[in-house]
């Protein structure tokens, strides 16, 4: 499918050269920071070099006071407390973390993760039965429970108090627990409201800290799994996340807990040669700890993230590794027959959205399977299983597109639905799915426009290839951490040539380039271009081209050299 490339409009040419000059760096630099909304040197400070320091006061979240102090009571009277949280990575990550620091204060914490087939998502009737049995007296809820009205309700009829940390989109009504922890929580003032869930756990960490008059400094070695969250989770990389994804990455990289370590070498990652990213985290580390909730028990990757001994770590990575192989092949399976179904049906034709539902699919899949349909057919996809007598499954978007307001347009239809903008969960009961499946495409029929369904590439600015030096490249990997937000930046070259080198890999799929620039005698850039090979020929006959495309590191045999990962190609003559 042919994407549009839209430039985006430069920083203001005053504040560039400024800034330009004020920090000795080249001009297409510091029009990349201006369009991200730094302008000063005290700003370019700040995001170059993040601080700790720069996060704010937990107690600026309201019900924290509250929170913390149910904590400390708790752990005071010696009373059961269960740590409870979602299956995926976030969930997973927040669960680790604040179960692994609070069971230093008191040999009576506990975790509960539910099960994904028997529960569905958030908080269930069966986990608050189990904590009753269990005579536990404090739930505290990670990535999950800002909805869950009713069981928060059964859960203080059997006298169990709740602590919600959550940072999905409330309702109307805020549940009625002891305390409910959400930055998007229209009545919290606090400064910064995209945290993860596992980052919303942190600050009530960092909280318990102050009241205990604990060292911040014992928080640290829990920043990976907030690294973790934040780059699986997919949430802006932007003001607190920034800072946290930072000093996570670092510790990520020189001192991970033993359970992260067992990934990262069977992901085939080596920190020691070059440094684990977000990109690496997205794509091997975190599909790996949401197999194990996708194909088994979320319960597996909590044990995993929380071995305290090498020999639980390597046996528990071993398990959750042969999780994610069945997760690849199931998913696989079903993105197949998902796009034969599109294909079948001729929805293509007529729909602005996908909705397909087959009893048999693998409810761990379903919400990878929307988003494989979302690559192929650049619309918004649901995806639907039967799962316990109901209809469930999971939504994905396309940039731009709120498919959870389109979701909740059609709520009157469903037993649960939550997520956000991109990525939505939901179930009903057979007898709506018809209904559904018409107002939801008729709802994105009326709301999403022909712009929107057109793919595009974002790119940041133009750039010659003779501006790619080596300290170019060195503060351009300080834009790192990248993330929503601060994506990696996207440039256009134009009047490229490949140098005669360039062959076909990958089954002949993808092309490996050696590039110049027209009347531009500096050496060739090594660069790669996944699913561009239509283009070999034309290059091949010594034609130009305009390419777009990112800057990376590629690692070969302990050698570092600049890569171009080319995001798109037309051959001169076509309009940009």
């Amino acid at each position: 499918m042919e994407k549009i490339w839209k430039v985006k409009e430069s920083g203001n040419p005053v504040s560039v050269r400024h800034l330009a000059a004020e920090l000795d760096i080249d001009q297409t630099l510091a029009n990349l920071l201006v369009q991200r909304g730094v302008t000063t040197f005290a700003e370019a400070k700040m995001f170059f070099r993040p601080q700790l320091a720069h996060l704010h006061d937990p107690f600026l979240m309201k019900d924290m006071d509250k929170a913390v102090a149910r904590i400390r009571r708790a752990i005071q009277t010696n009373e059961r407390i269960m740590i409870y949280g979602d299956y995926d990575v976030d969930g997973t990550t927040a669960v680790s973390m604040v179960y692994s620091f609070l069971k230093r204060f008191s040999p009576h914490v506990s975790f509960y993760i539910p099960d994904r087939y028997n529960e569905g998502y958030g908080i269930s009737f069966q986990g608050i039965d189990y904590a009753k049995q269990s005579a536990i007296s404090l739930i505290i809820a990670l990535d999950c429970g800002i909805k869950a009205n009713d069981r928060i309700d059964y859960a203080r009829e059997r006298g169990i108090d709740f602590i919600i940390c959550d940072h999905h989109l409330p309702g109307d009504d805020i549940p009625q627990a002891l305390a409910v922890l959400d930055p998007k929580r229209a009545d919290c003032g606090y400064p910064f409201n995209e945290l993860s869930g596992c980052g919303v756990g942190f600050k009530l960490l960092q909280a318990f800290c102050v009241e205990e008059h604990a060292p911040f400094e014992q928080l640290i070695p829990f920043l990976d799994l907030v690294a973790v969250s934040i780059a699986s989770d997919v949430v802006p990389m932007i003001g607190e996340n920034r800072v946290l994804a930072y000093y996570g990455l670092k510790q990520l990289n020189e001192n991970p807990s033993r359970g992260l370590q067992s990934i990262i070498r069977l992901s085939g990652l080596d920190r020691h040669r070059h440094p684990i990213s977000t990109d690496d985290i997205l794509f091997k580390i975190g599909p790996r700890i949401n197999a194990a909730g996708r194909m088994e028990s979320g319960k597996t990757a909590v044990d995993l993230l929380t071995a305290d001994n090498e020999e639980i770590a390597v046996q528990m990575g071993n398990a959750i590794n042969m999780y994610n192989d069945d997760r690849r092949n199931v998913d696989r399976e079903i993105t197949q027959e998902a796009i034969a179904m599109v294909d079948r049906q001729g929805m293509m034709e007529s729909k602005k959205a996908v909705v397909l539902f087959n009893p048999s699919w693998h409810k761990g899949v379903v919400g990878i399977v929307a988003s494989r349909l979302v690559e192929a057919f650049y619309r918004p996809a649901i995806v639907l299983t039967e799962s316990n007598g109901m209809i469930t499954g999971s939504a994905r978007s396309i940039p731009g597109f709120d498919l959870y307001e389109a979701v909740e347009s059609c709520a009157d239809l469903l037993e649960t639905f939550g997520g956000h903008m991109y990525a939505t969960g939901l179930s009903l009961r057979k007898e709506h799915l018809d209904t559904f499946r018409i107002r939801f495409e008729k709802q994105v029929a009326a709301t999403i426009s022909d712009e929107l369904l057109t793919p595009q590439i974002d790119v940041d600015t133009y750039l010659d290839f003779k501006q790619i030096t080596p300290k170019f490249f060195r503060i351009l990997k300080q834009f790192q951490p990248f993330g929503p937000g601060n994506m990696s930046p996207v440039f256009i070259t134009e009047n490229v040539y490949d140098n005669g080198n360039g062959r076909r890999v990958g089954n002949g799929d993808h092309l490996k380039l050696a590039l110049i620039q027209e009347e531009e005698p500096y050496r060739p850039i090594s660069a790669i271009a996944f699913n561009y090979s239509e283009h070999f020929d034309y290059m091949r006959a010594g034609n130009p081209i305009d390419i777009c495309y990112s800057i990376f590191e590629n690692y070969y045999r302990g050698i570092a050299n600049i890569q171009l990962n080319v995001r798109g190609i037309k051959e001169r003559g076509e309009i940009v």
